[in-house]
């Protein structure tokens, strides 16, 4: 499994993301020509190798029309849109149709273009709901719509280029304090910023300034498939991406690529007590956590308060199944309380073959993975030949071996 971590430490933010990614790319030249050639009129980045802290990484400068947006208004980077409202100078200007038309005329694939609008449409949705405003009377300062469209298409290009199986992200650290932005000072993080990390874990650190900007925070959002502190990882690289400001902490932020021939995830196990169900009725309760995406469930007898005879309910669910699990187990069990445990889980590869034998075809469930192969035939399989020739599951067994 191919995958990305990406490390918040110091926030997130278009042009880190541009070049940590770009730090991982193996052809560098050939990347850079690409994202130079995509089409955006009077739009050129620069890449190239800084050092802070003593530790190397790339800065990736995104210049329009020969200048750097924002190299005097931003405390971080440069990759905020200015979003405003449809009353200002409309010639200087750009709405959300705008910049879709913008990003469809580009020399990227479909994918990336789908990708570069879903971002900027999170980006224009935030904006609306923090100016209480429709979303078409938003409107995004020229210059610094080409420079933050060009950072969003470039992380879509290199996420393309580097094709992962699954990103992960660590909470992210937003910075404090304020910013100073086209309608004055604004708390960190920015209410743009704040709607796009609703539902992320996030937290303020101790630089009072901007770390995570809206453009990063939209990236984030639309590709982390979760976010947790660092799992369990074995690195083949990693990509460093350095800010524009000097902290006495290295300003960057760091991704890590790796793969490895097992697969691991995560998963949560949720558990509760329970002495006041029938058997019937735990047994209903089981049938429908299955039916709503339980990975497993099972029952182990307890002794309760009083001496009661109980039992411990576990249901073990996919990160993503989480919500609805408890929901469920709320829903077909007494309990009033549920516990949750999140699991790292190591697992073998699976897979199921047809097998011709003296029988007829039979199906034969594989597992690798860790130097270990596992294999047997389907019960369902072995129970219908048994059936159908009167003997035993033991000697149906006996005879394919």
């Amino acid at each position: 499994m191919k995958t990305l971590f990406i490390e918040c430490g110091m926030g997130a933010a278009g042009d880190m993301l541009t070049a940590a990614l770009f730090d991982l790319v193996e052809e560098k030249e050939t990347m850079l020509a690409r994202m130079n050639a995509i089409g955006l009129e009077g739009v050129h980045v620069h890449i190239h190798p800084v050092q802070q802290c003593g530790i190397q990484g790339l800065h990736a400068q995104v210049h329009v029309h020969g200048h750097e947006e924002g190299e005097h208004e931003h405390a971080h980077d440069h990759d905020h849109p200015h979003a405003g409202h449809g009353h200002e100078h409309a010639h200087s200007h750009h709405t959300l149709s705008d910049v879709h038309r913008i990003i469809h005329k580009l020399n990227v694939s479909e994918t990336v273009k789908e990708n570069a609008v879903a971002v900027y449409r999170l980006i224009a949705q935030a904006e609306a709901k923090a100016h209480d405003m429709p979303i078409t009377n938003i409107h995004f300062h020229e210059v610094g719509t080409l420079d933050a469209i060009a950072d969003i298409v470039y992380v879509c290009m290199l996420l393309e280029h580097l094709a992962f199986d699954q990103i992960v992200c660590s909470p992210v650290c937003t910075g404090s304090g304020t910013v100073r932005c086209a309608h004055g000072i604004l708390p960190v993080p920015a209410p743009a910023t704040a709607y796009l990390l609703e539902g992320i874990p996030a937290y303020a650190g101790t630089i009072q300034t901007e770390l995570c900007t809206p453009t990063g925070a939209a990236l984030l959002k639309h590709f982390v498939d979760r976010f947790c502190e660092m799992p369990v990882l074995r690195t083949r690289k990693i990509g460093y991406g350095m800010g524009t400001k000097t902290f006495e902490r290295a300003n960057c932020l760091r991704v890590f690529w790796a793969e490895d021939e097992e697969a691991s995830d995560e998963v949560y196990e949720l558990r509760c007590n329970i002495d006041d169900m029938s058997g019937e009725e735990l047994g209903f309760a089981m049938d429908r956590l299955f039916e709503s995406g339980a990975r497993d469930v099972f029952l182990i007898p307890l002794t309760m308060k009083k001496s009661r005879p109980g039992v411990l309910l576990s249901v073990i669910c996919a990160t993503a199944e989480k919500e609805a699990m408890v929901r469920a187990i709320f829903r077909h069990t007494t309990t009033l309380g549920i516990r949750e445990s999140r699991c790292s889980r190591y697992v073998l590869k699976r897979h199921i073959e047809q097998e011709e034998t003296r029988f007829g075809t039979i199906r034969k469930k594989g597992a690798s993975g860790y130097g270990i192969l596992k294999e047997k035939y389907e019960y369902e399989d072995l129970a219908k030949f048994a059936k159908e020739m009167g003997i035993s599951l033991f000697e149906v067994k006996k005879r394919l071996k």
